[in-house]
């Protein structure tokens, strides 16, 4: 069930859904994770995402895209999520995640960590 495609992506109908509207953007090139995928193969993503998350008619969703098994990564092709949030729905239908905030992280660790990562970028 094609959505949408470009030079650069396909969007389907995910086959799992877990709410109503729940479809998928990959790119055609195939990469693992989304650091393995070359910069001038995104250009479609952001626009893609943008136009089936309207289309959903949801005025809440969530795009979700997951990197390795650790991170619940099932497939090794890179992909995201459009999931709709329908605000009726609550927790039933949809993503429904947690948010375990790392309390033992200081400030001088959180600054050790943007160093680190602002040294690569």
């Amino acid at each position: 069930m094609k959505l949408l495609e470009t030079d650069t992506i396909f969007a389907f109908m995910d086959i799992g859904p877990i709410a109503r509207g729940h479809c998928l953007v990959i790119p055609k090139h195939h990469a693992a994770k989304l650091t393995d995928l070359p910069d001038d193969q995104t250009k479609d993503i952001i626009p893609a995402l943008k136009r089936l998350a309207a289309a959903t008619g949801a005025e809440n969703y969530n795009i979700l895209q997951n990197n390795g098994r650790p991170a619940h990564q099932v497939v090794d092709h890179v992909h995201f999520h459009v999931i709709p949030k329908y605000a009726e729905k609550g927790d039933e239908e949809g993503l429904v995640i947690g948010w375990p905030t790392q309390k033992d992280l200081s400030k001088d660790d959180i600054t050790k960590i943007f160093e680190d990562m602002k040294s690569k970028l």
